[in-house]
This record gives structure tokens, sequence and C-alpha cells, in this order.
């Protein structure tokens, strides 16, 4: 799931003339991680970020850049609770080409830097957050009642009725 989160922010950045090239090379050589660093969620219990994502009969973790920030890799089962939280942000490090090179060696030619520094003057980044009780039968969004358009949210930051 994380890996289709990915591509589906590196599609859109193509979308948009952040990126240019193939979507299937740029996962395949991580740069997803460049714009979410972060995993795409994890388990929630007794404390925010509850821990039991890793465990002896569950797979290892992924040590690839954004991939090793997954904070679990188990099997969900009815009862659990798992956040969903993809993001896309604009960092500083890369419009300074200050990638760190201790994770990977990024292809940078991907990135279409002027038009990054165009989208950063707006906004820094954007990371939407919703809890999910595993069920019997799927899941329960537990953040139903949260602004999630572009429209709503605008409101909501305003301070205005978004509902």
């Amino acid at each position: 799931m994380h890996k289709l989160a990915e591509r589906t922010i590196l599609s859109g950045l193509v979308d948009l003339g952040c990126l240019t090239g193939d979507v299937n090379e740029m996962l395949e050589k991580r740069i997803g991680f460049i714009f979410m660093p972060h995993g795409l969620g994890h388990l929630i219990g007794l404390d925010v970020h509850d821990v039991g994502g890793y465990l002896k009969h569950t797979p290892e973790r992924n040590t690839l850049p954004g991939l090793k920030s997954l904070r679990t890799a188990r099997l969900m089962e009815p009862g659990m609770c798992i956040t969903i939280e993809p993001g896309c942000y604009f960092r500083d490090f890369l419009l300074n080409g200050e990638i760190p090179k201790e994770y990977y060696e990024f292809d940078l030619s991907y990135l279409n830097l002027d038009k990054i520094r165009e989208y950063k003057e707006e906004i820094a980044g954007v990371r939407l957050e919703d809890c999910v009780l595993i069920t019997e039968d799927g899941n329960e969004c537990l953040s139903y009642d949260l602004p999630r358009t572009t429209d709503q949210i605008e409101k909501c930051m305003a301070g205005q009725e978004w509902r």
C-alpha cells in the first residue's frame, strides 16, 4: 500500500510538471522517498505510535529509503487500528540539492526544481491522516467527519464552516 501511495504521488507530480520520466523507474530508484519520507501509517493503540509492527513471525523491516520508515509489515487482523497517512512534501534539502547521500544515490534528473520551487512558495506539503479499525468484514474509518476535499480544507484553514 505504501508503494501504491508513492505511485499516486509521483504520478500527480508528473502531471503537475514537478517530475518528468517514467513513474515505474522512479519507484524502483526510490524517488518517492524524496517527497514522502515517512511510512504510510502505523498501528495505534495504547500509544499513538503503537509498538508491535515488526515481530519475530512477520517480514523484516525493509532498509530502502522511505520503506525503512514503514512501521509495520503485519497482516491486518480484526480489532487492529492503523493510520493511513500519505503525504507529499516539497522539502528544503531537495531544493538546495542536499539529498542525504547516506540513504541512496538519487537520480535527480527526474526533478524539475523550478516547478517544485513554484509549488513550495504556496505550500510546503500536505499530509492527511485517517484512523482505521480493521473489522471482520473489512474496515471502518474512525476519522470520517474531517475535511478532505481541497475546498473543505481551505475553509477549515481559514476558520470557516466547511461541512
